[in-house]
């Protein structure tokens, strides 16, 4: 034992085994090579130690002299170093994350505190590295004060991950159309409420009305909202939906056991609150004899069975969806076909199909689009086809009538990517208190 202890107390062991670590972390796999001059300062501090000789013995000085200045630093010292291993593991590795609606369930549940791994996909640079720690997009306390500046921007960067997105991960990814926010409500999407202000007033005037009763603020890529959802279909796949039914490729979709849809419930006598707890019903409107809520298969089939159950028939959405357009006039249960798009894939354009791909040309790829006189320009040249620069992923919640998805704002782009949800590692019900709010029979359960 002491052999080891001696041999790894050695500086030129310590130099070594620093050294390949950092070059194998930050050099090649990172993949920047201008860090390798990192080296010297390595070298330093193991052998030559010329920063200590000269600076940091002064510190130590004094800390021997100042027992107010000894306790300081040894306080600033630690909340240092646990920044800054905080945040390479949540840069690098992986990242937690919190359940807030229902748009997975009976998948995942609200309240359910998920380990997401980055290592999956590889994980992406950030694209604003100066930023406060540990929080997203906002400061803490505060509404509004964004938590992040932009005076260094990065391009996307992906290392090398263990393997791709596979068609039924559960995904967690930076919202698409979070890319512009109304301050004021950022609850709702910009672009849905500037619909609804463009259908009231009129193209130009409806823009100049939300401007005006809004501020209106852009974010990154990587300040925009997370949001989970179960990737359906890959780069490249072709999708359709009928009657709420996923097809992929001309076959129905893989098996989701605790998917749910919204339902019309009538009874002939009310349900009782210990009927819909213990069919694990979180969500339910109406009363007497007419519910409405979303289920799984295997609730339809418990309700069935019961003698006050008349009937339960499955909603059918009727609102408009992606594109918003009136060339194609799909909704959430009936949609498509639609084939997502690949990287280096060529697409034909035209002026009816331009708003399949518009902002993917013109927000999420970066060129100047413009439509003049029926003819499509693409940074200031005439463009009868495009050629895509990145993968995108269709994403879909498992309550499928409750999830604000890829059906309503479109494709998700390879560098929104965050991270697959792997397990879930605290799940707690919001409804009851400490401590049977804790779900034990969901902790340390693999997200599937």
């Amino acid at each position: 034992m002491d052999k080891i202890k001696a041999f790894f107390a050695n500086k030129w062991v310590g130099f070594t085994l620093a050294t390949i670590l950092y070059v194998l972390w930050f050099v090649v796999w990172a993949g920047y090579w201008w860090m390798i001059i990192g080296i010297v300062v390595i070298y330093d501090i193991y052998i030559s130690k010329y920063f200590y000789r000269y600076v940091w013995s002064k510190n130590e000085k004094l800390c021997e002299q100042s027992a107010l200045y000894r306790n300081i630093y040894e306080w600033v010292n630690a909340i240092v170093f646990a920044t800054v291993v905080a945040s390479l593991i949540h840069i690098f590795f992986f990242q937690m994350y919190v359940i807030p609606s229902s748009s997975m369930e009976k998948t995942l549940l609200v309240g359910d505190y998920l380990y997401v791994s980055k290592l999956t996909y590889g994980p992406q640079m950030p694209n604003t590295p100066v930023s406060f720690p540990f929080v997203h997009h906002t400061m803490p306390l505060s509404q509004t004060k964004k938590s992040f500046s932009e005076i260094i921007k990065l391009p996307y960067k992906r290392l090398k991950g263990l393997r791709d997105i596979e068609r039924q991960d559960v995904v967690v990814f930076n919202f698409p159309a979070g890319d512009t926010v109304l301050l004021e409500n950022q609850a709702v999407t910009y672009y849905d409420v500037l619909r609804e202000y463009q259908a009231q007033y009129g193209t130009k005037r409806g823009r100049e009305e939300l401007e005006s009763d809004y501020t209106i603020i852009s974010r990154p890529v990587d300040k925009r909202e997370n949001y989970i959802k179960r990737c359906v279909a890959l780069p490249g796949d072709q999708i359709q939906i009928v009657d709420g039914e996923l097809i992929v490729n001309g076959k129905p979709e893989e098996n989701i056991d605790q998917k749910q849809y919204c339902y019309s419930i009538h009874t002939s006598q009310p349900l009782s609150a210990y009927t819909v707890e213990k069919l694990g019903i979180t969500e339910m409107s109406g009363s007497g004899t007419h519910y409405f809520s979303p289920l799984t298969d295997s609730m339809v089939e418990q309700l069935m069975k019961m003698d006050n159950v008349i009937s339960v028939e499955r909603y059918t959405v009727q609102e408009q969806s992606f594109p918003h357009s009136a060339n194609y006039p799909w909704t959430a249960d009936n949609f498509g076909p639609l084939t997502i798009p690949q990287k280096g894939a060529t697409v034909e354009l035209s002026v009816d199909n331009l708003p399949l791909y518009e902002r993917i040309i013109d927000v999420y790829e970066d060129n100047d689009l413009e439509v003049k006189e029926g003819e499509i320009y693409i940074n200031g040249e005439k463009a009868s086809s495009y050629t895509f620069k990145m993968d995108y992923y269709w994403m879909m919640g498992d309550n499928r009538h409750n999830s604000a998805d890829s059906r309503y704002w479109g494709f998700v782009p390879e560098d929104h990517i965050v991270g697959k949800a792997s397990f879930i590692w605290l799940s707690l019900d919001a409804n009851k208190s400490f401590p049977a709010n804790i779900r034990w029979n969901r902790l340390f359960t693999k997200v599937r």
